[in-house]
């Protein structure tokens, strides 16, 4: 590699090195309270401009280059391509995705009879986000975007569908706020895993005919306009798991 491709391929590493820390130190810091979700969401902008740069140096470094007997540099070249397109290229993914999806974070099954939190309010008394449902404007929203998200029916008794759907619970590692099967309510909360976003979610079985088991579920995230979708891959693993665990008995 030419000294000016291996200037070029560091310059662009260092720019990528930079901007993938700190893009992972955006979420990171906001999980641990350093500072807000708005704050770590300006980092993951600046990290995503550097890690661009970052790219674009490192490309021309390598293209500058070539591997042989400069190798090192070569791959250093690469290797600041690889970091700077991760630094961009998943903000960059979630820019894609909510221009994509609606501006809400409330998504149920049951947009007509939402489940409703009872537990969960006191740890949301500070969220900016209400837990009343918005009602026909934001179930109109989620129709025509995930028309797929409806109600579970279970051919299992409640009681079983209960202990079912709170065995899913656990296992996608939701913290369980309450469970009432009296009631037929299951609360949770669910944190997402880069900037420790919390989620409530809320787990309603009612008896059905022939002795089986509506299911519903609904995820409400505490903070943001939108979530980008998140509340809807949630219900979706959950729902995805519950058949698969009734197609094996489990």
């Amino acid at each position: 590699m030419t000294s000016n491709g291996k200037a070029t391929a560091t310059l662009g590493f260092v720019l990528s090195a930079i901007a993938i820390t700190a893009a992972t130190g955006a979420g990171a810091g906001a999980r641990l309270a350093l500072w807000d979700f708005r704050q770590g969401f300006r980092i993951l902008n600046w990290a995503a401009y550097f890690g661009i740069a970052g790219t674009a140096l490192s490309l021309v470094g390598a293209i500058l280059g070539r591997p042989g007997k400069g190798r090192r540099g070569f791959l250093l070249a690469v290797a600041g391509i690889v970091l700077g397109a991760l630094a961009f290229g998943v903000p960059g993914n979630w820019y894609r995705i909510a221009k994509r999806v609606p501006m809400i974070h409330d998504i149920t099954t049951d947009t007509e009879n939402p489940p409703v939190f009872v537990s969960v309010l006191a740890l949301r008394k500070d969220a900016p986000n209400s837990a009343t449902y918005g009602g026909p404007e934001i179930a109109a929203q989620q129709h025509a975007a995930y028309p797929d998200i409806r109600t579970l029916v279970s051919d299992i008794p409640p009681a079983q569908t209960f202990e079912r759907a709170r065995s899913i619970a656990r296992r996608m590692c939701w913290k369980i706020v309450d469970e009432n099967q009296a009631e037929g309510r299951i609360e949770a909360t669910a944190t997402t895993r880069w900037f420790g976003f919390k989620d409530d979610v809320v787990i309603r079985i009612a008896p059905s005919a022939g002795n089986w088991s509506r299911v519903d579920i609904r995820s409400v995230s505490r903070v943001g306009r939108s979530d980008v979708g998140t509340n809807t891959r949630r219900i979706r693993d959950f729902l995805k798991k519950f058949t698969e665990a009734s197609k094996t008995g489990g």
